[in-house]
């Protein structure tokens, strides 16, 4: 924890970098991705202060929209989308997921409930893996086109990509390579970018 905070003492010490930043926010992309701590949006993207503008969750997992039941993912999207106006929202799943990992095994989550309940969220299964891959690199590309599939059914969403106002995009992240792949609609496969 020392260096974090060590880091936290100094890194106010250039408020020149910082001064626009108190002018508002005006990011391009909505980035969804897991709460991993291997995986840094800004570090990936080389994205700055105010560029990003980041939903995390317990496995990249987007929850069903539903007005009736405001959840703060739904907020995080719908501000995102009709308040910032973004361009492009990417859903970036990883290898190695512990979540996805867990769903594909059938894990028992008995022991954190919270856990358990969340992942009930997850859309669909991944689909037919080898639960035995580490990487379940085969699942968490299934599970990001299904959390795209849930996303594109919110209402904000859905209207602005019908006036193509709005790009949405699959990526998958591996841990162990530092490698980015998109999915690609013409080839249904994750490719390098």
């Amino acid at each position: 924890m020392q260096p974090l905070i060590d880091n936290a003492r100094t890194f106010g010490q250039r408020p020149e970098e910082f001064a626009q930043l108190a002018q508002g926010q005006s990011p391009q992309v909505l980035f969804i991705t897991c709460s991993d701590s291997r995986v840094v949006p800004a570090l990936i993207t080389g994205a700055r202060p105010g560029e990003l503008f980041e939903l995390r969750t317990a496995g990249n997992i987007v929850p069903p929209y539903g007005s009736d039941r405001p959840s703060g993912e739904a907020a995080t999207i719908e501000y995102a989308v009709e308040v910032l106006g973004v361009q492009d929202i990417v859903v970036c799943g990883h290898s190695h997921c512990g979540a996805v990992g867990a769903l594909v095994r059938g894990d028992d989550l008995d022991a954190v409930p919270a856990v358990r309940d969340w992942l009930a969220h997850a859309a669909d299964e991944p689909g037919a893996v080898d639960a035995a891959d580490p990487t379940v690199a085969a699942a968490v590309q299934n599970h990001v086109l299904a959390q795209l599939l849930r996303l594109r059914s919110y209402p904000c969403v859905e209207k602005r990509l019908a006036n193509d106002q709005l790009r949405v995009r699959g990526w998958y992240y591996e841990v162990h390579t530092g490698a980015v792949r998109e999915h690609s609609a013409d080839t249904d496969a994750f490719e390098g970018l």
